[in-house]
């Protein structure tokens, strides 16, 4: 289900999300970071003695990769969703809004209605978030 919310993320947060995510498996691939220690109770000697265990974090690699694929499905869906959007004006605002990033007033000044930055923001996103059922 899509919200402004959601769009508003997508917008602001979730490509630095993807590309945090990205970094940190390949330092993990790449360097010491996938490399934890912990420590276990040997035995061998009959009581219990404290061994360090050094080795390649996979639950935590596993858990950013995880995480990785999450976001880039939520990415995938709400370009697909904006994608989607019949009204070619309607659809042009929402990929210059959300997918290049632009503000309100440059959207405005290229569609050719000055600075009035509350047009395309006003009369055709919210009024088509309206007729969509969100508010």
């Amino acid at each position: 289900m899509m919200t402004k919310a959601r769009l508003e993320r997508f917008r602001n947060k979730l490509n630095s999300e993807i590309a945090c995510l990205e970094e940190e498996l390949r330092e993990m691939e790449d360097t010491d970071k996938g490399i934890g220690n912990s420590t276990i109770l040997n035995y061998q000697k009959g009581y219990p003695s404290p061994q360090p265990v050094v080795g390649f974090e996979w639950d935590k690699y596993q858990h950013k990769q995880k995480l990785l694929e999450r976001k880039r499905k939520e990415w995938e869906d709400v370009r697909n969703w904006i994608e989607q959007i019949e009204d070619g004006q309607v659809r042009w605002v929402f990929k210059m809004r959300y997918i290049e990033k632009m503000s309100w007033q440059r959207i405005a000044r290229k569609m050719g209605y000055g600075g009035n930055e509350d047009y395309p923001r006003l009369m055709i996103r919210d009024k088509y978030l309206k007729k969509i059922g969100i508010h």
